[in-house]
């Protein structure tokens, strides 16, 4: 995952955004001449870090019938923050999933987009959807390892001391988002509110332990997370750092009977809008 951020940030330099603006008066004085005559509009082509209405670079002519539809590349909405297990509504676990007792500072989350699509209204308000990677790290407590390949979530004791033993589970992210924010203040920065559904597509399960026997080890597997995951979120910006928190409504594993009703949320940091 290290790697993958860092390439990325790396590429933040070659990022594209295509995004719409006003329509050419060349081309809108040469209308006046010529009956039934398309309508050209200006694309930008864009170096942004998760914005594309301000800096331009090459301006491309193409026809488009929403002025406001922005699309491409991006590297924005950098969540680093905290997961928290809700067991049927209480963050205390019951009995049959003390065995995922975790430290909570340990606990974390991690998501980034990397594509954009989406239709501008206005300067206040706009609708996009956009795509990315979201990850769930989860320390455990107990010296325990979860089993591969289980028909529903099993784990095994283990008579070594781990000084890590993380639970860990990779989507790809979907979120929908509505924002508005504010005009410009006199420093030039802007208030944002945004929220709207999310949406999860399991890319795989993980478990990494570290102990002075066996040094480091990596366990791959689905671990019965949920293939598909749905929830909401909202975000509270100004400029480009703002907080963020997010819930998801259907159980965090599936055909595990066991764990019914165990579900996750995350809160944190974002940065880069």
């Amino acid at each position: 995952m290290k790697h993958l951020i860092f390439s990325l940030i790396l590429l933040t330099g070659f990022q594209f955004t295509t995004a719409s603006a006003n329509p050419d008066p060349a081309a809108t004085s040469s209308q006046a001449d010529s009956v039934g005559s398309a309508k050209n509009k200006k694309t930008n082509v864009t170096l942004t870090w998760g914005r594309s209405e301000r800096a331009s670079s090459d301006t491309i002519r193409t026809k488009s019938k929403a002025p406001g539809v922005s699309y491409g590349l991006t590297l924005s909405r950098f969540d680093l923050g905290f997961s928290k297990l809700v067991d049927n509504g209480s963050f205390t676990l019951s009995d049959q999933n003390s065995f995922l007792d975790y430290h909570g500072w340990k606990t974390s989350t991690v998501g980034f987009d990397i594509l954009q699509f989406g239709y501008r209204f206005n300067s206040n308000f706009k609708i996009y959807l956009s795509g990315g990677f979201d990850w769930t790290h989860i320390r455990l407590r107990r010296d325990i390892t979860i089993r591969q390949d289980a028909p529903t979530l099993q784990y095994d004791e283990s008579d070594i001391d781990f000084d890590k033993n993380r639970f860990s589970s990779t989507y790809i992210r979907l979120p929908l988002s509505f924002e508005w924010r504010s005009k410009d203040n006199d420093r030039g920065k802007k208030f944002r509110i945004i929220a709207g559904p999310d949406f999860g597509f399991l890319l795989n399960g993980k478990v990494k332990q570290k102990s002075d026997e066996n040094g480091k080890q990596k366990f791959n597997d689905n671990y019965h997370f949920t293939k598909f995951r749905y929830g909401g979120f909202a975000r509270l910006g100004y400029g480009s750092t703002g907080i963020f928190a997010k819930y998801y409504l259907n159980d965090m594993f599936e055909n595990s009977p066991a764990q019914e009703g165990l579900q996750n949320m995350s809160f944190g940091v974002t940065f880069g809008f």
